[in-house]
C-alpha cells in the first residue's frame, strides 16, 4: 500500500472519521457550517469579481474593497477547508473515486493559482489603475475566471451529493 493510501486509510479509520459517519447529527452538522461557510467564501470572492469585472462597486477603489473583504475571504475559507477535510475523513476512499470531488479539488487549485497569478503580477501596480471604473482587461480576465471556477467548485461540491456511492 501507497503512503498515501496509509495516510487516506489512517484518517479514515481514526475515531474522528468514525464519530461522523456513526452519528445522525454530526455529518449534517458539519456539512450545514461548511455550506454556510462555502456561501461567504463565494459571495466574498464575487464581490471583488463584480468589482473587476467593472459591473459593482465601481466607486470604490479596488485595492481598499479588497483589504476590508480578504479577511472575511480567509476566515470563511478556514471553516469550509476544516469542516470539509472532516466530511472527507468520514468517507475519503468513496470521495477519492467520485469524479465530482476530484474536479472540484482541482478547481481549488486553479482558483488558487489564479488568486496568486492576481497578486503577485496582475494586481501588482494596481494603485495605478484601481479607482479606474473598468480595469484593466487582465484584471477583468482574473475575475472572470475567479467567477467561473467558483460557479464550478459550487457546482462539482452539489454533485457530489448525488453522485457519490451508498456506504457498502
Amino acid at each position: 500500500m501507497s503512503q498515501f493510501q496509509d495516510l487516506i486509510a489512517y484518517f479514515e479509520d481514526s475515531s474522528i472519521a468514525d464519530s461522523i459517519r456513526e452519528n445522525d447529527m454530526l455529518f449534517p452538522s458539519i456539512e450545514s457550517i461548511h455550506v454556510v461557510a462555502i456561501c461567504l467564501v463565494v459571495g466574498s470572492i464575487l464581490v471583488l469579481d463584480m468589482r473587476l469585472l467593472g459591473f459593482a462597486s465601481v466607486n470604490r477603489p479596488v485595492g481598499r474593497l479588497t483589504r476590508s473583504i480578504l479577511p472575511l475571504t480567509w476566515t470563511a475559507f478556514v471553516i469550509a477547508a476544516s469542516s470539509g477535510f472532516l466530511l472527507f475523513i468520514s468517507h475519503a476512499t468513496k470521495y477519492l473515486g467520485n469524479g465530482y470531488f476530484l474536479a472540484k479539488m482541482g478547481l481549488l487549485v486553479a482558483a488558487g493559482l489564479n488568486m496568486i497569478v492576481f497578486h503577485a503580477i496582475t494586481g501588482k501596480d494596481m494603485t495605478a489603475w484601481e479607482k479606474q471604473s473598468v480595469p484593466p482587461s487582465r484584471a477583468r480576465v482574473a475575475g472572470a475566471l475567479s467567477v467561473l471556477f467558483w460557479v464550478a467548485i459550487v457546482a462539482c461540491g452539489r454533485w457530489i451529493g448525488f453522485t457519490i456511492d451508498e456506504v457498502q
